[in-house]
């Protein structure tokens, strides 16, 4: 391929809800463009874009793909996104590269919930957008009904210019630009003929001149005095019209055939934004001001790292798009974000798994590169005479934890080591080793980014794991005050050991154990006080309902004995922890449960079925407000941090995956008794078991 200079490139995103025909779209594209020899299928795991393993197992993407064409002296860049909402991050990856992004939405089930976010994702990027009615060949596909969605739904941006038109029985393809129509046959290929006359396209056609002469004064005044605009003024209103945001254009085909898919190509390079044309850069200069980056080859280099993928063989692939200047192989770059200089190795173009390998890649364009050590996603490699930082990403949180547990023992390095690299690649999943409960953790968006996770540590780093819900960090105090006795006493024939103490406990008012001495007369030497404190704290760290650490205890050593010979350090920490086992039993002990902050994001009309799934897992609702995007409900609560495990699986159910939740720890509560007695009795099934 070619170098492309960035007023010939053309970045585009692929966005929408799962099946609703991206990557047969991207399939299609490819195929007509000649960047393939054959048009693969989802469903036979054949494609370019669906090259990962676990895409082809589950016939479905879970990674965004780069795959460019050549169409009419233009490159053009493809980026197919996932729809499924596990992996939102790989979305956001995908965003991030592009100049322009289109919205599939089926002919037949239209708009859904991955194109409400989809457009609410754009719009916080301020990216140019455009939608793809697809899928026109299947059964009940109806493109004006969700045409009229798309407007009800996101206002007169829409504007349509392809639609599908029958003409007198002979279905064809209009642009509504030129008026042109076009037929196709069963390999795709476009007859043009002049459109047909009718009612319905001349509303259309009007619809379209209307959108057209808000883009610019003088257009304006032309539409008002009744005079048509050439075919020129159309397509460089349109363009301004993207590239501005006040249109979105929307598109037809039939990817499975090929039909109206040349005219989304068409369109690409006569109206969306080229690689030149992006003023959405900004970054932070080495004082910390703000500076715009324009898109010029000629300038210092500045290009952002927007996806990583971790291989155990080849090692780490950096995705980056170049904004500025040129990127060449064996170059050296700094890393803005560490301020350490950076070896470039082999840079390449990818198109699906496929290396094509090139000396350097140039403003507004793609590329990728091994071996790149420090680099992360969303970190900004520049020159060093002009360090600057464009702005990273803002992932979204992952909402649920999965304890992992080798099926091999011995595997738990391995286990670390993998995880860690996966984590490198996907910045929406997380991985910890819980130093209380000895458990390795790992978060993510949901149940099926979790196994997809899994399913990548077994085919990449050979290691199987079983996934268990992860324990909960309760604690144990006490309710009462309560004075006991201590005593260690032995006699092996030589020197013995002796240490007797009276200890007070009582529940204290900081959490970590706060410990006294009010010893009078001498009963027990001072150089043994550190000996009872250490014999008390190493304690604390096992109650004696269930185990867990103890917290909010007052400890007081009020009086005790000693013998002047068979004394010892060791004796009064023996003694200290006889007290401590008989005092708590007597000291009515309880359980306390971690509770956290919940704030949950839902449309109006899903609340009461929330907030009685909150109450279901005995939350206590504290209050309601209007949220921060337009039709969404803030609800704010308490919740036990035991009963929200799988609350993310059951909001996405209740809500068709609109709302969104944050939960965080806050303090103990006392557990109800229920609650404390099932744990206890879980707590002795684990010691039984382990004996």
């Amino acid at each position: 391929m070619k170098q492309y200079q960035s007023s010939e490139i053309r970045n585009i995103v692929l966005l929408g809800h799962s099946g609703s025909g991206k990557t047969t779209l991207a399939e299609a594209m490819l195929f007509l463009a000649g960047a393939t020899d054959r048009q693969g299928k989802v469903e036979d795991g054949n494609t370019v874009c669906d090259f990962d393993p676990e895409e082809v197992k589950r016939r479905v993407s879970v990674s965004t793909a780069i795959a460019p064409l050549e169409w009419k002296g233009c490159k053009i860049n493809i980026l197919d996104t996932p729809g499924l909402f596990d992996f939102e991050g790989e979305s956001l990856e995908g965003l991030r590269a592009a100049d322009c992004a289109v919205i599939a939405v089926p002919a037949k089930s239209g708009v859904g919930v991955g194109t409400e976010k989809a457009w609410k994702r754009t719009a916080a990027a301020k990216l140019p957008r455009a939608f793809m009615i697809s899928k026109l060949d299947e059964d009940r596909a109806d493109f004006y009904k969700v045409l009229e969605e798309l407007k009800a739904r996101f206002g007169p941006a829409v504007c349509p210019v392809i639609v599908p038109f029958d003409d007198g029985g002979k279905p064809c393809y209009v642009n509504l630009i030129d008026m042109t129509a076009f037929e196709y046959d069963g390999k795709g290929k476009a007859l043009a003929k002049p459109a047909p006359e009718g009612e319905k396209l001349g509303e259309l056609r009007t619809a379209l001149s209307e959108a057209a002469a808000e883009t610019s004064e003088e257009l304006l005044e032309k539409y008002f005095y009744g005079e048509a605009f050439t075919k020129e003024e159309l397509l460089g209103a349109v363009h301004k019209g993207v590239c501005d945001g006040a249109i979105a254009p929307v598109f037809c085909c039939s990817a499975s055939t090929l039909a109206g898919v040349d005219l989304l190509l068409d369109s690409m390079v006569s109206i969306f934004p080229a690689g030149n044309e992006n003023n959405r850069e900004v970054a932070a200069a080495a004082d910390g001001s703000e500076t715009q980056v324009a898109v010029d080859a000629a300038a210092p280099l500045a290009a952002i790292v927007f996806k990583t993928l971790a291989d155990p063989y080849v090692g780490k692939l950096s995705y980056f798009k170049v904004i500025s200047g040129r990127l060449g192989a064996d170059s050296t770059v700094v890393n803005a974000r560490t301020g350490q200089s950076e070896k470039i190795g082999k840079l390449y173009m990818l198109r699906g798994k496929k290396q094509t390998e090139v000396e350097a890649v140039f403003a507004g364009d793609i590329g990728a590169g091994s071996k790149m050590s420090s680099p992360l996603t969303g970190d900004t490699l520049c020159s060093p005479q002009r360090v600057v930082s464009f702005k990273g990403f803002e992932f979204p949180a992952p909402c649920l934890s999965m304890a992992v547990e080798p099926k091999t023992k011995g595997d738990e390095d391995k286990i670390s080591q993998g995880l860690h690299r996966l984590m490198e690649e996907d910045q929406t999943f997380k991985f910890q080793i819980n130093s209380e409960t000895k458990q390795q953790v790992i978060s993510g968006l949901g149940e099926q980014h979790l196994d997809v996770i899994i399913s990548k540590l077994k085919s990449k780093f050979g290691v199987s794991v079983n996934l268990t819900e992860p324990k909960v960090p309760y604690r144990e105090t006490i309710r009462k005050k309560v004075r006991v006795e201590g005593k260690h006493k032995k006699q092996t024939g030589g020197h013995g050991q002796f240490g007797h103490v009276w200890i007070e406990f009582e529940r204290g008012e900081n959490e970590e154990m706060v410990f006294e001495e009010k010893v009078f007369g001498g009963a027990v030497p001072r150089n043994f006080f550190p000996a009872v404190e250490k014999g008390l704290r190493e304690c604390t760290q096992h109650g004696v309902l269930a185990g867990y650490p103890v917290v909010h205890l007052k400890a007081t050593l009020v009086d005790g004995s000693y013998h002047p010979v068979d004394s010892s350090e060791m004796a009064f920490k023996v003694a200290a922890t006889l007290a401590y086992k008989a005092g708590l039993a007597q000291a009515s002990p309880t359980l306390l449960e971690p509770l956290g902050s919940l704030k949950v994001y839902v449309p109006e009309a899903n609340m009461g079925d929330v907030i009685g799934e909150v109450n279901k897992r005995r939350g206590r609702v504290l209050g309601m407000g209007s949220g921060e995007e337009e039709g969404m409900q803030e609800i704010e609560a308490e919740a036990p941090m035991a009963e929200m495990h799988d609350f993310s699986t059951v909001l996405r159910s209740i809500t068709q995956g609109r709302g969104s939740f944050s939960l965080t720890f806050t303090r103990y509560e006392e557990a109800p008794p229920q609650v404390a007695q099932s744990v206890i009795a879980d707590s002795k099934h684990e010691e039984e078991a382990e004996e």
